[in-house]
């Protein structure tokens, strides 16, 4: 087994995926179930993520579903991938972290992310717009500050409890992410890992810019990505299928719809109308939905999962994987815990 990976952190974000046939609170409950289960596992952290009007996550109010996480577990680190800064006031996210940390104290991140809702109805009844992300630094300004009692945006204004409490604080890379983390001073997450030569750069970037703060003193890489692993390869990749078809889905008919049972694809123009006919653009949106992930069985998985963290030299790998089978699953996470080597780091 890889030293490598035996030293690397290994993390797990859910997105509160629901499944065809199931109601979306059993998503909730499942997202529970498994921070119990990862924690039992040895994991570092259980984040969730935040999602709005979309028919196949439930996870839409991130922080009073980490509440729910950290009161069902008692030492994995709880957190958001992420809390997306421009739908919020600063103030009230804040407020949130401070309750959360005051209530669950050493045990809570504070995962940022910088985007909006991806319709424009969606973003109207969130009272934002496209262009709130280029306040995003601004923002996650204001956001620190209240923490640290030096933020200037609304004097006289405090948040409490946040005041004086240290919750650290991460966040999501996309676009302009990685520079805006650098110079913050904030632990960086990274996804996409289709992207690598993209992620390398921006990587580099990070570490070259970084201006160390109150929270971290140094650049912290998360790299975040699916990772699955079953008995054969064959069985590793049917666990990418539903989330595949999903994609596919979503980008030709404009709605991303529940998980579905493991089926393949069936080739462009297969099937009467109506029942199964599938485009040659959602066949290819699916195909390129299933690139660029590791799976495989354990060996498999951990010479690829040796490869990246080397290649990135990453401080710790965040998995966000989701299929239909969850039995299937959660003995994806028992296998990559195995490779990893989490039982008994302590």
């Amino acid at each position: 087994m890889s030293s490598t990976i035996r030293t690397t952190q290994f993390s797990i974000l859910d997105r509160s995926r629901t499944r065809e046939g199931h109601p979306e609170g059993a998503a909730l409950r499942d997202t529970v179930d498994l921070a119990r289960r990862a924690e039992r596992l040895g994991y570092h952290r259980f984040w969730v993520s935040e999602h709005h009007s979309v028919p196949g996550v439930a996870g839409s109010a991130p922080t009073v579903l980490a509440a729910a996480v950290a009161s069902a577990t008692s030492s994995i680190r709880v957190g958001t991938g992420g809390v997306m800064l421009p739908n919020h006031r600063p103030l009230v996210v804040a407020e949130q972290f401070g309750v959360l940390e005051s209530l669950f104290p050493g045990r809570i991140d504070m995962g940022l992310g910088r985007s909006v809702g991806f319709t424009g109805g969606i973003r109207r009844a969130l009272g934002t717009e496209k262009d709130a992300t280029e306040d995003f630094s601004a923002q996650l300004a204001e956001l620190i500050g209240y923490f640290t009692g030096t933020q200037t945006a609304h004097p006289q204004v405090h948040a409490r409890p946040a005041e004086g409490l240290r919750v650290p604080a991460f966040v999501l890379a996309t676009g302009a992410g990685a520079q805006v983390a650098a110079e913050a001073g904030l632990a960086l997450v990274i996804g996409d890992l289709r992207g690598r030569a993209k992620m390398l750069d921006a990587i580099e970037s990070y570490r070259a810019r970084f201006r160390p703060s109150h929270l971290w003193d140094r650049p912290y890489v998360v790299i975040s990505g699916t990772v699955a692993v079953a008995a054969t390869t064959e069985a590793a990749r049917r666990l990418l299928v539903p989330e595949a078809r999903a994609m596919a889905y979503s980008r030709t008919h404009g709605a991303f719809p529940p998980l579905r049972p493991a089926e393949e694809m069936p080739p462009a123009g297969a099937g009467a109308a109506g029942e199964g006919a599938v485009s040659a653009r959602e066949r290819e949106f699916y195909e390129e939905a299933l690139r660029g992930h590791l799976y495989g069985t354990e060996e498999e998985v951990a010479e690829a999962l040796d490869a990246l963290i080397a290649g990135t030299a990453a401080d710790e790998v965040l998995v966000t994987t989701s299929t239909y089978d969850r039995t299937a699953l959660l003995e994806s996470y028992e296998r990559l815990a195995r490779v990893a080597g989490l039982a008994g780091r302590g």
